[in-house]
């Protein structure tokens, strides 16, 4: 019974190639291996990818019009090495042995291909991830000759049948083997497969109906982007062989490391260095934030070394959400390291002023002050 191909890319058997190609394009984009992982989708991408190459070739097209498939394995009858009597399953062994089955041929693959898919990467700074940005990037890729527009010929030729293979897109040969006389089949090598040639090539392709030019593409980057993520541009790929549709190009976004801040998801991080004198006293410290300018961290009287200062919602914002994280102020107390006689003599007398406060070892069991050395100790401890 013959496949439907109308029916796998949803158009009627009056569509123009125009509607075909459009249709094909869209199911493509949504059922692409890289786009959809489903092992569903994936089986109906390689449906549409051969209902696509059975329409848009006019003779495979004329076939399915008249009620045939042009892909048809045929067969022998029952008792045959490709009937049901064995399942189809030693056509897989004769595969695997001879690089061909032992049925009829498998029919042309036609000359329009999609095309591949395309990767590019891309540079951005901490602030161009978090305000988002327009990047203008050069692309190598294959596009549609506009001489022959994808048909790859000169002029008004046209393709012609292949004298090799007459039109079936492989050619057959008879092996002797231990089974007796196996008929295997292999890719024409005069049309590659493709059931016709182009004895007329256009002069500026040479027959491949795309040609290789590199163009500027404007990449519209969104808000609060990260390292490794990739923006999808549908059809901006590689076209196809023949002038197929074009596959989609990805572009990968590399984050470069920003002097003051290290960014975690979207909290941004970062370190600043508090004198002994204002860690006692208190004070007011400005962070030039990404976004949003100078905003000021209150560092409370007393403040310990280790301690961390947040500013909360001045972070980077969350991809596709108004959501924005927090900007994390770790406080390093600096002890002065040269005193002149001024300033040893007052820390003197404010030593004398707090005479009950002595150095201390704290005992392993303790949680005095939670310090450096008892937040490693916890750490390695497993608590």
């Amino acid at each position: 019974m013959a496949r439907d191909y109308y029916g796998l890319l949803g158009v009627g058997q009056k569509a123009t190639d125009q509607e075909i190609k459009r249709a094909y394009r869209k199911l493509a984009r949504e059922l692409h291996p890289d786009v959809n992982p489903d092992e569903d989708a994936q089986a109906r991408f390689k449906d549409i990818s051969t209902a696509y190459e059975v329409l848009s070739d006019p003779e495979k097209r004329r076939i399915v019009d008249l009620g045939g498939d042009p892909l048809s394995q045929g067969g022998g009858g029952a008792g045959g090495f490709g009937g049901a009597g064995f399942g189809g399953g030693l056509g897989d062994v004769f595969e695997a042995f001879f690089g061909g089955g032992g049925g009829a041929a498998r029919g042309p693959r036609g000359r329009v291909q999609p095309g591949a898919d395309s990767l590019l990467r891309t540079k951005l700074t901490l602030a161009e991830c978090a305000t988002g940005v327009t990047k203008h990037i050069t692309v190598d890729t294959a596009i549609l000759c506009d001489s022959c527009t994808g048909s790859g010929t000169n002029g008004d030729s046209k393709p012609v049948t292949c004298e090799t293979c007459r039109g079936a897109g492989e050619v057959q040969s008879v092996q002797r083997s231990f089974l007796g006389q196996v008929m295997t089949s292999r890719p024409c090598p005069t049309c590659r497969g493709a059931g016709e040639t182009i004895p007329d090539p256009c002069h500026k392709c040479g027959g491949d109906g795309r040609v290789r030019a590199r163009r500027d593409i404007a990449v519209k980057v969104p808000v609060g982007v990260s390292s490794g993520m990739r923006i999808r541009l549908a059809a901006q790929g590689e076209v196809g062989p023949g002038g197929g549709p074009a596959g989609d190009l990805y572009v990968e976004i590399i984050e470069q490391p920003h002097e003051v801040f290290v960014r975690d998801g979207e909290d941004l991080h970062c370190t600043v260095r508090v004198p002994m004198v204002d860690a006692a006293l208190g004070t007011t410290i400005s962070i030039d934030t990404i976004i949003d300018g100078p905003q000021d961290i209150t560092v409370d009287a007393g403040t310990q070394p280790g301690s961390v200062a947040v500013l909360r919602g001045y972070g980077m914002p969350k991809l596709r959400s108004g959501v924005r994280g927090d900007v994390h102020a770790h406080l390093e107390v600096v002890v002065p390291t040269r005193l002149d006689g001024k300033q040893t003599a007052a820390l003197r007398e404010f030593r004398d002023l707090r005479e009950k406060d002595q150095a201390e070892v704290v005992t392993s069991g303790s949680q005095h002050n939670g310090g450096l050395f008892s937040r490693l100790r916890e750490a390695f401890s497993g608590r």
